[in-house]
């Protein structure tokens, strides 16, 4: 056997033994918003896994070792301009290098706004984060998760949905199921990595835009969805990181948030780099910018 392709194997193997993981469904019948259609869920596999037509919402949670927990838990939302998901590229590989760091990770498998088993496209995101917020607080006690260190992180359009539910957390975007939607949904920090977060024409990625709220949206639907309007005193602490030469999500996006959590005293921690566009993920191999994670890191594991 290839000496590289061994290595690759027993280490997969290693984190799969060191990390207890699971798949959570998020919606204990048909989730809300949702009619029968003959839809099934996609799943393309090259470098990046690709999943489109989500019809079973769920959580893929990976729980870090006794030794390491720090207590805290993130709620990883990939990004995919609300057309697919990057599932391991900006999803299952962050919540394996949280748990390498002692921080229970949650996947989220949210359903996409084009997919024709909605009945109410721009609300089934939101549903989704909301309901996943509730499961892993409702479930901290039994998963040695401190409740009020839960948190989201979301990369480009999937940084766009963790600022919503940062600044829509107490939107009812569903009816009430069950005693988990008496949770609180609110995240206790924010990670927005390269994010999209106003629908203002000339500001935002028009793609995202477009899956999300449509070609022609009422002035009030992109408002309620330019998040920079949506902030306010009881925002959550933020970290911002984003590329001065990303030409799909302009950064704008970022500074705008930034104004707005500064104007209302929030704890705020921003980095912009002169490279690697957009959607890059790790960075690996991008010089300065490949130490964005550990940034992070030390950025949460400091807060208070």
């Amino acid at each position: 056997m290839n000496k590289n392709l061994f290595t690759t194997i027993l280490f997969a193997l290693i984190v799969m033994n060191a990390f207890s993981q699971k798949t959570i469904p998020l919606w204990k019948k048909t989730p809300p918003n949702q009619i029968k259609s003959s839809e099934k869920e996609i799943i393309k596999e090259t470098n990046i896994i690709r999943i489109s037509n989500v019809q079973k919402p769920a959580i893929e949670a990976y729980f870090t070792t006794k030794k390491l927990n720090t207590k805290k838990a993130i709620l990883i939302c990939p990004g995919g301009g609300y057309g697919i998901l990057a599932w391991n590229h900006e999803g299952t590989n962050f919540a394996e290098w949280f748990a390498s760091k002692g921080i229970n990770a949650f996947v989220l498998k949210y359903r996409l706004p084009d997919s024709k088993s909605l009945t109410k496209p721009h609300l089934a995101p939101l549903q989704d984060a909301q309901r996943a917020m509730r499961i892993i607080r409702k479930n901290a006690k039994k998963w040695n998760i401190n409740e009020n260190q839960i948190g989201v992180i979301g990369f480009s359009a999937g940084g766009h949905l963790a600022s919503t539910i940062g600044t829509h957390y107490n939107y009812d975007a569903y009816k009430k199921q069950d005693k988990i939607d008496k949770v609180s949904a609110k995240p206790n920090f924010m990670g927005l990595i390269y994010p999209v977060i106003s629908m203002q024409k000339g500001i935002t990625h028009e793609g995202s835009k477009r899956h999300l709220i449509g070609s022609n949206p009422s002035e009030e639907m992109v408002n309620l969805f330019s998040n920079e309007l949506q902030v306010n005193a009881e925002t959550s602490p933020t970290f911002l990181l984003h590329s001065t030469i990303d030409k799909a999500v302009p950064i704008k996006n970022t500074l705008l948030f930034f104004e707005a959590l500064q104007k209302n005293n929030v704890k705020t921690e921003m980095h912009i780099y002169p490279l690697g566009g957009h959607g890059f993920g790790f960075a690996k191999g991008q010089n300065q910018l490949e130490l964005w994670p550990e940034l992070f890191y030390t950025w949460l594991i400091n807060l208070k």
